[in-house]
């Protein structure tokens, strides 16, 4: 007993992260991250790209 008020609770919380619009500032989260704008680290470099550096 006494489960049924606080499973509401949860519902109620579940449902306000799952249908609220959360304005999120990416640029501003990267800059405090410190994230690399210069590359991406979801792209690798590949062997061309390596050789073309090294050339430099």
């Amino acid at each position: 007993m006494g489960r049924g008020r606080a499973k509401a609770k949860q519902t109620k919380v579940a449902r306000q992260l799952k249908y609220t619009n959360h304005n999120i500032d990416y640029d501003r989260l990267r800059e405090e991250l410190g994230a690399d704008t210069g590359r991406d680290e979801s792209h690798p470099v590949t062997a061309s790209e390596q050789e073309s550096e090294r050339a430099q």
